[in-house]
């Protein structure tokens, strides 16, 4: 796969522009003509450049991917404690969806893209495992008590987070305190 960092000028701007696409409207809804209209590409480049749209999908959930995780982990390092770095995903969620208005884009991709051989779920779940593994990571470095158990609840809080952000609702800050409430306790 296709490393965006290691792209041409074109490339970069396909994926940006399939990035804005996939999310705003859907992953099916986006054809590879639109694609390359918004990009200012011929379809000859976008292919010259990705070999198919499943290809493109695949690096722009690599991409986003990528950003996600720096993201998380820069939240992680600036904790002050490991307990308090246990809910950093939480408080990560919070100041990078603030434009989310379609919710997550992996589950989004997860549920338009149901086939678990196509390259973009695998980048999908592997971005949800790395997540539950994180947290378990985090519980153990916080010292508390089943930290597996643990991690799959807070994966569970954050994932209803994620679905409920298109709402009107403010579930995140609620999800947080549970989130608190869970790490801080000892009978988990």
């Amino acid at each position: 796969m296709q490393d965006t960092r290691s792209l041409t000028p074109a490339g970069r701007r396909i994926v940006a522009a399939a990035e804005e696409l996939f999310y705003d409207r859907g992953i099916t809804a986006v054809g590879v003509d639109l694609i390359a209209e918004h990009s200012g590409v011929t379809k000859r480049t976008l292919y010259n450049r990705f070999g198919s749209k499943d290809q493109l999908v695949a690096v722009y959930l690599a991409e986003r991917d990528r950003r996600w995780r720096s993201h998380v982990r820069a939240a992680v390092d600036a904790c002050d404690s490991p307990a308090e770095a246990v809910l950093a995903p939480f408080e990560a969620l919070r100041t990078w969806s603030g434009a989310g208005a379609r919710g997550c884009a992996f589950i989004n991709a997860l549920a338009e893209l149901p086939d678990p051989a196509h390259p973009a779920h695998r980048i999908a779940a592997d971005q949800k495992l790395w997540l539950r593994n994180l947290f378990e990571e985090l519980a153990t470095a916080a010292d508390r008590p089943r930290p597996a158990a643990l991690a799959t609840r807070l994966l569970v809080l954050h994932e209803g987070a994620l679905a409920t952000q298109p709402l009107a609702l403010d579930t995140l800050t609620e999800t947080t305190a549970l989130a608190r409430a869970l790490v801080a306790d000892d009978a988990v």
